[in-house]
């Protein structure tokens, strides 16, 4: 999509305020549950306007011990509101897959940031990477994850500042390592699996949304590493079933190495809030144009 265009430092791959916010995704939506699975436009603080029925809203959880209504926590700007309780079946993706002309974004980018906000229920995205020979892997963070979660270096993950809490991405008080799966499907790409979570109510969090940010050449090794040390496993127990990865043997399946080329999509699932995802060559804590900020009341 995007290969053979000028890519400047900082491209924007969705922003809720933009006139045609869905332009670079597909989406999709669980037919058969119509109250519980759908996606929708609506103001954060107000949760307004609602979806159309049969749809109904999920209730935001408490920010802290002492907020029960969330007032004040949220943002008084249009995002975008993706909720099912199938993971698998409810989602956005850039490129479209409606598109096949458009396999890749293409975009060469070394960071990837998202603006989300945590609605109480289990969420998940996807991202497809792939290194200089042309190795395809696919990067899962999810809430869900059993695993005990795996502490990243400093390079990767950037700590919260004064304005925006970072999601605690892979990180505890105790560590585990990823883990790697292959699905039996032929050609099915290598999935390395990382839990995410979200700050804990006890942390008192100053807003309801986090960004996450993503140094995605530093995810390049750990494909390699863990198949080479033969740590496969599907991460998830079943219990979503997103493409569901069986353990295998990984000897004679390609697996990202060497030098990272490219993000080739992205695909968000329910359950979640979201309001940009954009790239950059910047390090995070470097000075962003003013519409990419959380603002609040």
């Amino acid at each position: 999509m995007f290969t053979n265009t000028v890519q400047p430092n900082i491209v924007s791959l969705f922003s809720s305020t933009s006139s045609e916010p869905l332009s670079l995704f597909s989406q999709q939506t669980d037919e058969s549950l119509a109250a519980d699975s759908f996606i929708h436009f609506l103001n954060d603080a107000s949760s307004l306007p609602p979806p159309p029925p049969p749809a109904v809203l999920c209730s935001m959880p408490a920010l802290d011990d002492r907020d029960e209504s969330n007032i004040g926590y949220g943002l008084h700007q249009t995002v975008l509101h993706i909720q099912s309780p199938t993971l698998r079946m409810t989602f956005i993706r850039s490129p479209p897959i409606t598109d096949p002309g458009d396999r890749d974004l293409g975009l060469k980018h070394k960071w990837l940031h998202l603006q989300v906000r945590n609605v109480g229920r289990e969420w998940s995205f996807d991202i497809g990477i792939v290194d200089k020979s042309g190795r395809r892997g696919v990067v899962r963070c999810s809430t869900f994850q059993v695993h005990d979660v795996y502490d990243f270096p400093r390079s990767s993950i950037f700590d919260a500042d004064h304005s925006v809490i970072y999601a605690h991405l892979l990180t505890s008080s105790y560590q585990k390592e990823p883990k790697l799966a292959i699905s039996p499907v032929p050609n099915a790409q290598p999935v390395l699996h990382l839990p995410l979570s979200f700050p804990q109510p006890s942390s008192r969090p100053l807003t309801a949304w986090s960004t996450i940010t993503l140094n995605l050449p530093s995810l390049i090794p750990h494909f390699s590493t863990l198949a080479g040390m033969h740590q496969l496993d599907d991460g998830e127990g079943g219990r979503h079933d997103i493409n569901r990865p069986v353990t295998l043997s990984a000897i004679n399946t390609p697996v990202p190495s060497g030098t990272y080329s490219h993000l080739s999509y992205i695909k968000i699932y329910a359950t979640c809030r979201l309001r940009r995802i954009w790239l950059s060559d910047l390090l995070p804590d470097s000075q962003v144009p003013w519409e990419f900020e959380l603002y609040g009341t």
